[in-house]
C-alpha cells in the first residue's frame, strides 16, 4: 500500500528536517513528513494544497484550488522511511492533511523506523489503528472550532474527543482567531475534562504581524484560564512556505 504525500515546491515529497514550530515540542529538531488528503475543510487552512483540489467545492477563504497530480505524490512506505532516516533526526512529526486517514501505510513506514520517536498531528476525528498507535509517543490533537467552517458533527466527535482526553500522550491545540473562540474551548474542556496544562491556544495566522497582534490578547486569556499558549515559530523563521 502506497503512502500519499503532499509535494514540496520542487514537486517531490514533502519530507524535511526543521524545528517543530507549534505545541508542546516547539523548538525541538525533528523530521517532518506531510501526508495528503483531509476529511475536514478549514476555511483558514494553511496547507490547503493537501486537500482543496480542483473540483472540490468546499469553502476556503483564498478561493484557490490545486491540481491534484501536481500536489500529491505516492511513495512506497520503505522509500519514505529511508528518506526520513537520511535526515538524521531522532524524532518524527507526521502531519497533513489528516495523517490518520492512511493508517495502514503509516504502519508500514514506521516498521522501517524502529528507533525514531513519533509525534502525530491530528484533527481528532479519527483513531490510529493499533499497529500505528503502539508507535506513537505524542498526539497533538487540534479539534476544529466553529470558525473553521466545519460542521460540529463532523469536527467534534464525542467518542474521539473522550478517547484523546483520556490518553496521557495527547495534548490539545486550539486555533484561535477571536477572543470569543475561547468560550468554545472552555465548553469543550468542561465536557471532556481536558487538563488545562495540556491545552494550548494558538493564534490563527500565516504572517508574523497577525500572530503577534493576536498573541497580545491571547496571552491574557491563557493566564486567566490556565491554558498554555503556542506560537507558530516556523512562520516567523521561514514564512508561510512548504517544507519548513
Amino acid at each position: 500500500m502506497a503512502l500519499v504525500l503532499a509535494t514540496d515546491d520542487t514537486g517531490g515529497p514533502e519530507i524535511f528536517a526543521s524545528l517543530q514550530g507549534e505545541g508542546p515540542s516547539a523548538g525541538v529538531p525533528v523530521a517532518f513528513v506531510r501526508l495528503s488528503r483531509c476529511n475536514l475543510a478549514c476555511t483558514w487552512c494553511d496547507t490547503a494544497y493537501t486537500w482543496h483540489f480542483d473540483g472540490d467545492e468546499r469553502a476556503h477563504r483564498d478561493g484557490v484550488t490545486f491540481d491534484r497530480k501536481a500536489n500529491q505524490v505516492s511513495l512506497d512506505p520503505k522509500d519514505a522511511a529511508e528518506r526520513i532516516a537520511a535526515l538524521g533526526q531522532n524524532r518524527l512529526v507526521i502531519t497533513g492533511g489528516e495523517p490518520l486517514m492512511q493508517g495502514g501505510a503509516l504502519a508500514d513506514m514506521l516498521g522501517h523506523l524502529p528507533d525514531i520517536s513519533v509525534e502525530i498531528e491530528t484533527n481528532g476525528t479519527t483513531k490510529a489503528p493499533s499497529h500505528v498507535d503502539i508507535r506513537v509517543d505524542q498526539y497533538n490533537v487540534s479539534p476544529k472550532l466553529a470558525h473553521s467552517g466545519n460542521a460540529a458533527d463532523l469536527a467534534l466527535i464525542p467518542e474521539r474527543l473522550d478517547f484523546y482526553a483520556c490518553d496521557p500522550r495527547a495534548y490539545f491545540k486550539f486555533v484561535i482567531a477571536e477572543p470569543s473562540d475561547v468560550e468554545e474551548v472552555l465548553k469543550l474542556q468542561r465536557t471532556y475534562r481536558f487538563i488545562p496544562g495540556r491545552v494550548f491556544l494558538m493564534p490563527e495566522g500565516t504572517d508574523s504581524e497577525t500572530l503577534r497582534e493576536r498573541e497580545k490578547w491571547l496571552s491574557g486569556l491563557c493566564l486567566e484560564h490556565g491554558f498554555r499558549m503556542s506560537d507558530r515559530m516556523h512562520i516567523h523563521l521561514y514564512g508561510d512556505t512548504r517544507g519548513s
